[in-house]
């Protein structure tokens, strides 16, 4: 189907959606054409898709070893131990994982990394069916796990500009979003539902089961040579603290980090969160099930958002952050159950909305040859520091208050946004 629009003794051919006076797809200019923009990328689409898998089983695990642990030792304290674990490598080794990433082809690096994880999870299924499984070798596990992950998660961040190239990244990391929040409802239901009956075994052998989709997609993509090549450029001593300083000297990345450490705070509500249902809401175990679900379901439409924008920019990004910022306060001081849930998925599309345009800023402002890095840095400001703040939050839940201790991750991000203002002008 064709049609011919004249206009001033002019002419535009469009077929099929094409403006061919430029050659342009004129759907990329709508909303819903920049939400599909990374899934007209064939390898994109099936690794999103092997994506979904993995986190959702990942998220599946994570419910399992955090119920066995408690369920074994009967201490909370345990709790903050396997996290540390978790998250100790990417704080301790961030830098150095960045720089491995820069200097790395990235999809065999994710070959690597998921096998790695694939083989944990497989064996923490071995010692749960046969009795043996003990907290020595859940906490060595989940040091082992953590040490992937800290290589892994930027690999897969910067390997999607491998995949769908600088003009895709936003699209790419909205979608990213949307899929994780699909895993953080699908997972820990799904977690709850093996407990519930074969038990954590299920959960760990669903988890290794999960990887074997990216690992598929991984192996019969193509090697994408450009970012190969790029990639060997970097020198290897002295590659982590070159990324350090590149992120330090850069306005933009040294505004953006403390950012993303604030919203650590937000996504890690685990600590704040019960608190402040149980004491100063007055509801039960189905009160804070309903806050974790009001935050998903906003989550969604603000990761929609967020994969609808073009290149985001900085005054996009700051005033986002205010946005959640104020958002999270409000949930602090609501007065009911009813008005903190709507504030809740008010948080859901602020925060998602915010993470994942700040998260696709950093990508594209920094040097190519140093994103791994940046990535790497930005995975420890997240969730590399979450053991050190997470106790400083529980500190001020415990005396100060449920209702300071949520806010003080809105206090902290507004800070952030209002110190890197002028950094982020543009």
């Amino acid at each position: 189907m064709s049609a011919t629009i004249e206009a001033g003794g002019g002419a535009e051919d469009i077929r099929d959606g094409k403006d061919f006076s430029d050659g342009k797809d004129i759907r990329e200019d709508t909303v819903f054409g920049r939400i599909g923009g990374a899934l007209r990328e064939r390898d994109f689409r099936w690794w999103f898709a092997g994506q979904i898998t993995s986190a959702s089983g990942v998220m599946a695990q994570g419910v399992a070893l955090s119920w066995w642990m408690l369920q074994t030792t009967g201490d909370a304290v345990w709790l903050s131990v396997l996290t540390l674990c978790t998250m100790g490598p990417t704080l301790v080794g961030g830098a150095w994982a960045g720089a491995v990433v820069d200097r790395s082809d990235r999809r065999r690096l994710l070959i690597v990394t998921q096998s790695v994880l694939m083989g944990i999870a497989a064996a923490l299924t071995v010692l749960a069916a046969t009795g043996t499984l003990a907290v020595w070798n859940v906490l060595v596990a989940s040091v082992l796990s953590g040490t992937a992950m800290a290589v892994d998660s930027p690999a897969r961040q910067v390997y999607v500009v491998d995949l769908v190239g600088a003009d895709g990244v936003a699209s790419a990391v909205g979608l990213w979003e949307v899929a994780l929040n699909a895993s953080r409802v699908v997972g820990p239901g799904l977690g709850g539902a093996l407990l519930a009956g074969p038990g954590a075994t299920a959960c760990f052998g669903v988890n290794a089961f999960s990887y074997l989709a990216p690992l598929i997609v991984l192996l019969r993509m193509k090697p994408h040579a450009g970012a190969t090549a790029a990639t060997k450029r970097v020198r290897v001593r002295g590659a982590a603290r070159d990324g350090i300083r590149y992120a330090f000297r850069s306005p933009v990345i040294r505004a953006l980090l403390p950012m993303s450490a604030a919203s650590g705070l937000i996504f890690g509500m685990g600590i704040a969160l019960p608190p402040l249902v149980s004491r100063a809401l007055h509801q039960g175990g189905g009160g804070y099930g309903a806050m974790m679900a009001a935050f998903g379901v906003g989550g969604l439409p603000g990761a929609l958002l967020a994969a609808a924008q073009p290149e985001p920019t900085g005054r996009r990004v700051r005033w986002l952050a205010l946005a959640t910022a104020a958002t999270v306060i409000g949930i602090a001081v609501s007065p009911t159950m009813p008005i903190a849930l709507v504030a809740m998925a008010a948080l859901g599309v602020t925060s998602i909305w915010f993470i994942a345009s700040a998260n696709t800023l950093a990508q594209l402002r920094c040097a190519p040859d140093m994103r791994g890095r940046v990535m790497s840095l930005w995975g420890v400001a997240m969730t590399g520091t979450s053991p050190i703040t997470g106790f400083g939050v529980a500190a001020v839940v415990e005396f100060v208050g449920p209702r300071e201790g949520f806010s003080v991750a809105g206090i902290v991000l507004g800070a952030a946004a209002i110190a890197g203002w002028r950094a982020l002008q543009d």
